[in-house]
């Protein structure tokens, strides 16, 4: 009997588009020989949608006519299941949609990719692939990661962190920023992921509007000094606690110095590829266009790095996943401050653009087949969770009163 596979994609995010993209690209990759797939798009106001049309990348370009012609479902647990129900139910007949085994978060940025959804799927006690709750809020929280791979001894990058409060006087921020950190320094949104938010200032009046900018995005802001001679460099890495592996790496080449959206997913414009161009280990650069995801960005596969290094970068990448509990695929972000030639590690994606594919083909991983470690990864989670003790019989609640009138303050002690 096949595995049924709920990809689910969307959200409430800033990212949102760019999760159907890469959620897409994991359904037409899916074997159907082993799984039968459920898209399932999450709408930007938390509605649930499966049909058939939902599989299909034109019908987003109007998404209303789409969601006429599509089924909104809720999840519902009935024992040792957890089935997809229409949303509202039919007054007679069957309403139930289907039943799913195992959830393919495919989602990016804050509300999904931050733990939001991975709790949601944890409450209903499904096995969902990717990091759980804690792990994949420490991807998203940037100044939260920082001190946990600190503390591993995994190097990164002073940081300081402002609020939206502290922005209200924005000449003492703004002068606090100076006094910790010459320029240029980078101001980016604490929580979002796809470099959305994100500027280098080099003075006070560009300063200025990278706050501005990153506050349209965020309550909180991250401000780090920049690596004026930068290189970046991407590594994914497959696995969980007790056993990862790392893929090839890349370097993104990008026109700007800091790589924008822009640079990730619309580099090859609309006339470009649906598909990465570099597949194989021996590409240079590859191409494509605005709906190939992370796929379509200009990069060099395998990055022209000597052995120690690419050694080095790939052990941290590791180091780094297993440091914040992950698992799953994640891609993590490097920076090679090349005056020093020093490596640090700039951020982690839980769950990165295309699932970072590319990465593992070079390496002899297709994409069907990485799919498939991932959902098997996600059943192990699952099979460790079910050994441990969540609850427990007591008689704590017999003959517990609690005191007070109707309305009024009493409550029963501990």
């Amino acid at each position: 009997m096949k595995l049924r596979i709920a990809v689910v994609f969307g959200g409430r995010s800033t990212e949102h588009e760019i999760s159907v993209i890469s959620a897409l690209q994991a359904v037409q990759s899916m074997d159907t020989e082993k799984y039968e797939v459920i898209p399932v798009y999450l709408t930007k106001t938390s509605e649930f949608y499966v049909g058939k049309g939902i599989a299909d990348i034109e019908n987003y370009s109007h998404i209303p006519e789409l969601l006429k012609n599509a089924t909104r479902v809720i999840w519902v647990r009935e024992g040792s299941r957890v089935n997809l129900y229409r949303f509202p139910m039919k007054k007679f007949g069957d309403s139930l949609v289907s039943g799913v085994d195992v959830v393919l978060p495919i989602v990016h940025g804050t509300n999904v990719e931050d733990g939001t959804l991975q709790g949601f799927f944890g409450t209903l006690n499904i096995p969902y692939a990717g990091c759980d709750v804690c792990s994949s809020a420490l991807g998203m929280n940037k100044y939260a990661m920082k001190a946990v791979l600190e503390q591993n001894g995994i190097p990164v990058l002073p940081c300081s962190v402002y609020t939206w409060k502290e922005y209200e006087e924005s000449d003492a921020l703004m002068k606090d920023i100076e006094d910790r950190y010459a320029y240029p320094v980078i101001v980016k949104p604490l929580n979002l992921g796809s470099s959305i938010g994100i500027s280098k200032a080099k003075d006070r009046a560009s300063l200025a509007d990278a706050l501005e900018l990153a506050f349209e995005f965020t309550k909180t802001i991250l401000v780090e000094p920049a690596i004026t001679e930068l290189r970046e460099i991407n590594c994914a890495v497959l696995g969980d606690y007790e056993k990862a592996e790392a893929s090839e790496c890349e370097e993104p080449l990008n026109a700007e110095d800091i790589l924008t959206f822009e640079d990730k997913y619309m580099s090859g414009g609309k006339g470009g590829a649906k598909t990465a161009g570099a597949k194989t280990a021996g590409a240079k650069a590859a191409g494509g266009g605005s709906k190939s995801g992370m796929a379509s960005l200009q990069r060099r596969l395998p990055a022209d790095l000597t052995p120690a290094r690419r050694d080095e970068v790939r052990k941290m990448a590791v180091d780094t996943f297993k440091a914040l509990g992950c698992s799953g695929v994640a891609r993590i972000d490097f920076m090679i401050d090349k005056s020093e030639d020093r490596l640090y590690v700039n951020e982690i994606n839980t769950i990165p653009g295309s699932m970072s594919f590319y990465l593992w083909e070079p390496l002899g991983i297709s994409y069907p087949q990485l799919l498939d470690r991932v959902i098997e990864l996600a059943l192990k989670k699952q099979r460790e969770e079910e050994k441990m003790v969540f609850t427990f019989d007591s008689n704590v609640l017999a003959g517990v009163k609690l005191g007070g009138s109707k309305g009024g303050s009493k409550t029963a002690g501990k």
